[in-house]
């Protein structure tokens, strides 16, 4: 009676196929980390914008009578000058600029009556999956927004 031959290199293949699906696993985890990471950035951002406009809407609720309408960063004033509103604007536009850079993030207040209405624009290319932010500031697929709309005092007409 002889006996059968001995499989060899069965083992060998088993150890290489269970090292191609460990690869495979880990690639899909480390993905996944680097799709987190993104997403923080973008939660981050999203966060700072609404902490921003609830600190200028609290600003204007503590001065009701100024005017704070604001077109666009750009016309936001340099300088306090000794008044609360232009000291508010100021610090509003350096915390927006420092949001998204110099050029990625934008802003305006308008204010009809009572109600006051600001928005906040910035470039959110690395949730995007852009490699380069110059690139795509601009372009729909990668401005969010953020819109903070109140009435900052009682209309005494209205009951």
């Amino acid at each position: 009676m002889t006996r059968p031959a001995k499989q060899k290199g069965a083992s060998l293949i088993e150890v290489l196929v269970s090292l191609l699906v460990l690869g495979i696993g880990l690639l899909g985890a480390a993905a996944l980390q680097l799709n987190a990471l993104k997403f923080t950035d973008s939660s981050t951002l999203s966060s700072q914008a609404s902490f921003l406009a609830y600190d200028m809407m609290d600003r204007i609720r503590a001065n009701p009578n100024a005017n704070y309408a604001l077109s666009a960063l750009s016309a936001a004033p340099t300088s306090g000058g000794g008044s609360t509103r232009n000291q508010d604007l100021v610090d509003f536009a350096a915390n927006v600029t420092a949001l998204g850079g110099a050029d990625a993030a934008t802003s305006s207040i308008d204010v009809k009556g009572r109600l006051v209405t600001i928005t906040i624009r910035w470039s959110d290319a690395r949730a995007a999956g852009a490699s380069n932010v110059s690139n795509v500031v601009g372009t729909d697929a990668v401005v969010q927004e953020y819109k903070l709309v109140s009435r900052v005092a009682m209309d005494k007409d209205i009951k």
